[in-house]
């Protein structure tokens, strides 16, 4: 297995490409932001374990950029920074896994084991369908280019069905999952925030399948 360390601490780098080569894996070193993307894009690597602070570019942004060229190579990201926001941040921006300095080197290979179990699936950041996009990260949908403005639950309601682009969903199964189920909330409501939706996002873009549901279409 072929991994890329980038991080510019260079006696942190070199003792996690020893560790690592111990353990079997065949590990390459960069130092800066724009060095490792470039490998990132080009060198054919199983996962990726990347600082979020470095020069030139931060870990969060190589991972967008990453992403944004629909390159699904999994990323464990390490940082000094271990607020609660700058993890979600982390993860937000498209990676998989989020470590704080100092950390477990037990847990480290732990967590890359893991990731490699688990491949390059394609997870965007940005959710489409057809013209219509969701950012999880900046709660922010957007039709051709132009932003749409949407009630908390008309957005959960949104991000559940893209999530699920061409698939049959249930009322039931939008109650569960858009709705508090502790509450007792009646199946229509589900019709009702459907109308909603359809006005702000085009009426031909959610289709209901009688007798089964409700279907975002491309």
């Amino acid at each position: 297995m072929r991994l890329l360390v980038v991080e510019d601490e260079a006696r942190m780098a070199r003792a996690l490409q020893r560790g690592l080569q111990a353990e079997g894996f065949v590990v390459d070193l960069a130092g800066d932001g724009p060095t490792g993307l470039d490998l990132a894009r080009h060198g054919g690597y199983d996962a990726m374990v990347l600082d979020v602070m470095l020069p030139g570019l931060s870990g969060y942004e190589v991972v967008r950029r990453l992403r944004s060229d629909r390159n699904w190579l999994p990323v464990l990201m390490l940082s000094a920074k271990d607020g609660e926001y700058d993890q979600a941040d982390g993860l937000d921006c498209g990676a998989d896994d989020y470590l704080t300095k100092p950390f477990s080197y037990v847990v480290l290979l732990a967590r890359l084991r893991a990731l490699l179990r688990r491949g390059a699936p394609e997870r965007p950041a940005v959710l489409t369908a057809g013209d219509l996009s969701l950012d999880p990260a900046r709660r922010r949908v957007t039709r051709a280019g132009a932003g749409i403005d949407l009630t908390a639950r008309e957005y959960a309601l949104l991000e559940y069905l893209i999530r699920r682009p061409g698939q049959v969903v249930s009322k039931i199964e939008l109650l569960d999952h858009v709705w508090d189920a502790a509450v007792d909330t009646a199946p229509n409501v589900v019709e009702v925030y459907v109308g909603y939706l359809r006005r702000k996002i085009g009426r031909e873009r959610l289709e209901t399948v009688r007798g089964a549901g409700y279907r975002l279409t491309p």
